[in-house]
């Protein structure tokens, strides 16, 4: 069973949560200032990483909030977590 430590409610099933994305994906610098290419680029491409790498959860069955995961995508080994706005790293 996977466990992801939701820094607000502690360690609980991943079924309670919602995948949010790449936590490093940032948007262009504004509407105006990126091209559609650029747009298009951070809605649809994405890396797909293997080893360690930051990720965004929503805890949808329990808090509600978002949270920031660093995660081994390889063996599903959890290595923190973090307000979304904070970086995993940290915890």
């Amino acid at each position: 069973m996977l466990s992801i430590p939701c820094p607000y409610c502690g360690p609980r099933d991943v079924t309670e949560f919602s995948y949010g994305g790449d936590g490093n994906v940032r948007p262009p610098t504004g509407p105006d200032a990126a091209s559609e290419a650029a747009w298009s680029a951070y809605v649809y491409l994405r890396a797909n990483p293997r080893g360690v790498h930051e990720e965004l959860w929503q805890h949808s069955a329990g808090c509600r909030r978002w949270i920031r995961v660093t995660r081994n995508t390889l063996t599903h080994e959890m290595h923190g977590s973090a307000p979304a706005r904070a970086s995993a790293a940290a915890s």
